[in-house]
């Protein structure tokens, strides 16, 4: 370079060195502390599963995800526990990436979610955790178990429906808005809940909108087609399921009987009906309690079809925690509990996440997208 080239780009220099330019941004690799590490009650407070369950997950998800191809891809253990304290929380991405057993970013959190519900709410293996009818002699010890403690004979399960809040659905064209509205003002996944006297889930189904009745979903499900066929088969049985009034009485669906007089028989079959079908609301309560992201007022910010797919994958680790005899701690002092209770600081917070969502779906409308 002459002189001549340092005089003529003079200006151009001095006008650079009053610009402020941003320093590229380095890649931060985070320390993890291994989760296995923690004693077994503070695992389970963090994630839900014990550190057995926590492990089974692992082996069951491993064959079906891509295996590690980069150094500074995340290993599916980070993967694993990263999912489940989503699903144990129901906090925003941001805030699990930032845990210190997670170190990763609100993007890696989202894919991690996709990638375990992608291969947990696949249908051989939710055959393998969810099953409704299996043989007669497993029935038989069904029904034994609900007399045992109930004294209601021929009772193999019990039904009932729960909502699950959703955010409105994006796509208006593929999933209209409306439809997902429920009788009590919000948007959900009306899901049905079939469950055994243990509270193990026997049977679930996420596939309808909020403003689907209870009954429709029951008609139209797989369920009822297999207790017509063993009520058929074996009418001597007696099996039949427990359900409230919003069901029909069937020779294999009980419910309770309307207008029932004080002190007659009736009285006293509706007293146990309704003590016995009270496991399944408790089971509701277990599953949202323990995997809060399906508390009403956390809602799921996912399309219909992958929040049905949490759904699911929630389910298979509800009965494993079952299986496992894994205790649910509401003392949890690692954490704030939120059973719906809001402050004026959650309130703007969801204020402004929502305005944020609106703004976004405005633009990739008029984007086209």
């Amino acid at each position: 370079m002459d002189l001549e080239d340092v005089v003529i780009n003079a200006p151009i220099m001095n006008a650079l060195e009053n610009v402020d330019i941003p320093e590229r941004r380095r890649r931060r690799f985070h320390i993890r502390e291994d989760p296995f590490e923690l004693s077994n009650k503070e695992f389970v407070q963090l994630f839900r599963l014990n550190k057995a369950a926590a492990t089974k997950l692992i082996e069951i998800v491993e064959p079906h995800l891509a295996p590690q191809t980069r150094i500074s891809a995340i290993n599916l253990t980070t993967k694993v526990t990263t999912a489940l304290r989503f699903f144990a929380s129901g906090s925003y991405q941001l805030n699990i990436g930032k845990n210190i057993y997670m170190g990763v970013s609100q993007p890696t959190v989202s894919r991690c979610i996709h990638e375990i519900i992608n291969v947990v709410s696949r249908e051989e293996i939710m055959n393998e955790w969810i099953k409704f009818l299996s043989t007669l002699a497993e029935l038989n010890e069904l029904r034994a178990q609900f007399y045992r403690k109930f004294e209601f004979p021929g009772t193999i399960g019990c039904i009932d429906c729960t909502h699950v809040a959703i955010f409105p659905p994006a796509n208006n064209n593929v999933h209209p808005e409306h439809i997902y509205i429920n009788r009590k003002g919000y948007h959900s996944i009306n899901t049905q809940l079939i469950c055994d006297w243990r509270l193990r889930i026997m049977h679930i189904n996420a596939r309808y909108p909020g403003s689907i009745h209870d009954t429709f979903i029951w008609n139209n499900s797989n369920a009822k087609t297999a207790m017509v066929h063993l009520y058929r088969r074996f009418p001597q049985k007696n099996f039949h399921l427990l359900g409230d009034s919003g069901y029909s009485l069937r020779p294999w669906m009980m419910t309770p009987i309307i207008g029932a007089v004080e002190g007659s028989p009736e009285a006293l079959y509706n007293r146990k009906q309704m003590r016995c079908r009270a496991l399944v609301e408790q089971c509701n309560g277990l599953l949202k309690m323990r995997f809060r992201c399906l508390l009403k007022h956390r809602v799921l910010h996912y399309s219909p079809p992958t929040a049905s797919k949490i759904i699911y994958t929630c389910a298979v680790l509800h009965n494993m925690c079952i299986d496992q005899n894994v205790p649910l701690d509401l003392n949890d002092d690692n954490e704030d509990i939120d059973f719906g209770m809001y402050n004026e600081n959650h309130i703007a917070n969801e204020r402004n996440m929502v305005e944020r969502n609106v703004r976004r779906i405005d633009a990739d409308l008029a984007a086209g997208r």
